[in-house]
């Protein structure tokens, strides 16, 4: 097939698509089909489609066939940010705040404006933090049951920056890492960023599918796991101790670096003790302040095995130098004068409150969740498409987010993910029935 007549095919389908004669949900011919119709050769069909997708206006589903996609750019079908258009009520994105945390701040720099040492914070910190702001965090990490040395704390710019500091700093380029088939969209964002190759875990409402992981690591030559044991996002499970223990055995046994994401992990009460506590010479523990205290507090850290802290030193010198010396100062002073564990109380009480709403409005549909959890997954019929839904809820001013972001698989599942946290209670009801009465239309 000439170039030209082959370019103007998919100058045809996409220029249909971008005006609306094939509306999102359109199902397009086979391959075959369009290969019999267009007297091409299928080879040449399949490169038409392959083409469409690369430009993002279709989707092809392994035994559903090929769909228009939605073309209008959605907040909740891409990587999560917070910029929503005016007027829009957003279950996207997760920036949890209870009331009085202003005030707190306040008195923070206030406390910081008269403190002797405050011309230390104009200049360049340690690449790792202070040594007492990195012994601040280790006492804390001590009431999530995770004992480690001030030594193997790195203070960094916001979890994100960690889980960035740790796969540049102990990953190379064509590096394979597992991380379940659903997973946090700014891993995903990180790892393609890096050239590292992703590969799914199966998962289930309840956790990952160790069987699986286990296959895989027998048949490719994985080199680390990305895991959300406690509180993941966005299935909201809480690994039992029996799971934990048989991952820490297959990372063993393939000599896996284990990367634990506890972004989310204070929301749960009486979770097992985390994988690094189990797997200590193996694990990198990444966390940071953001949902417990603010998303505009960015300070983190990262927990490593002595081996590797001057690895990570040296990728956070190369990245950021060091954390901002203020907004460390604060986050550390409230880890020291329990503000931070008042603040995640209050936040868990706040989730519950939220999750038991969501119940309450939803009821008759299925909802994956956790009762402590700022988000839950909302799983839609097998004839329903998630964008097509998340459009429709645009037009009711509600921004949520797709599977799409999540998946780390070819197959992507129709479901939404609902942040929960970001909108007083009684807007986050009106918003919740906008999404039972939605989906309830296309289901």
């Amino acid at each position: 097939m000439p170039r030209s007549r082959y370019k103007s095919l998919v100058d045809t389908f996409a220029a249909d698509i971008r005006a609306g004669r094939l509306p999102p949900g359109t199902r397009l011919p086979t391959h075959r089909q369009l290969a019999a119709s267009e007297g091409l050769a299928l080879v040449t069909a399949s490169r038409v489609y392959a083409e469409l997708e690369a430009m993002g206006l279709v989707s092809g589903e392994t035994g559903r066939g090929t769909f228009v996609r939605e073309t209008s750019q959605l907040p909740g079908q891409g990587i999560e940010q917070p910029d929503v258009a005016a007027g829009m009520i957003d279950l996207n994105f997760n920036y949890p705040s209870v009331p009085g945390q202003a005030d707190l701040l306040r008195q923070a720099l206030r406390q910081l404006a008269l403190s002797g040492d405050l011309e230390a914070h104009l200049r360049y910190q340690p690449h790792a933090g202070r040594l007492h702001e990195r012994a601040s965090i280790a006492r804390h990490l001590m009431t999530r049951g995770l004992t480690v040395e001030a030594e193997q704390i790195l203070i960094v710019s916001g979890a994100q920056h960690g889980l960035a500091v740790t796969l540049m700093a102990l990953l190379k380029p064509g590096d394979v890492i597992a991380a379940d088939a659903l997973t946090y969209p700014g891993f995903k964002l990180l790892a393609e960023a890096l050239h590292l190759e992703v590969v799914p875990i199966p998962v289930s409402d309840q956790g990952p599918d160790l069987d699986a992981f286990a296959g895989l690591c027998r048949s490719r030559s994985v080199r680390a796991v990305y895991t959300m044991p406690t509180l993941h996002n966005p299935l909201g499970w809480v690994m039992p101790a029996d799971q934990r223990a048989r991952l820490v055995a297959i990372a063993r046994q393939h000599d896996l670096l284990i990367i634990e994401d506890a972004a989310y992990a204070f929301l749960a009460e009486e979770a097992p003790l985390p994988i690094v506590e189990l797997a200590p010479e193996r694990t990198v523990y990444v966390s940071g302040f953001s949902k417990n205290i603010a998303t505009g507090l960015r300070v983190g850290f990262v927990a490593a095995p002595a081996h590797w802290v001057e690895a990570l030193k040296r990728t956070i010198k190369a990245t950021t130098w060091n954390t901002p010396g203020v907004m460390t100062a604060i986050a550390c002073a409230w880890l020291d004068d329990g503000t931070v564990s008042t603040l995640e109380a209050q936040k868990r009480a706040d989730a519950q409150a939220r999750q038991i709403l969501a119940g309450e409005v939803l009821a008759g549909l299925r909802v994956v969740s956790h009762p402590s959890s700022y988000f839950l997954w909302l799983p839609l019929a097998e004839d329903a498409r998630a964008d097509q839904i998340a459009m429709a809820l645009m037009r009711e001013h509600v921004s949520v987010s797709t599977a799409e972001p999540f998946a780390t698989s070819v197959h992507v599942p129709h479901a939404i993910r609902l942040a929960l946290g970001s909108v007083g209670m009684d807007t986050l009801r009106e918003a919740l029935m906008a999404v039972k009465r939605v989906v309830g239309a296309y289901t």
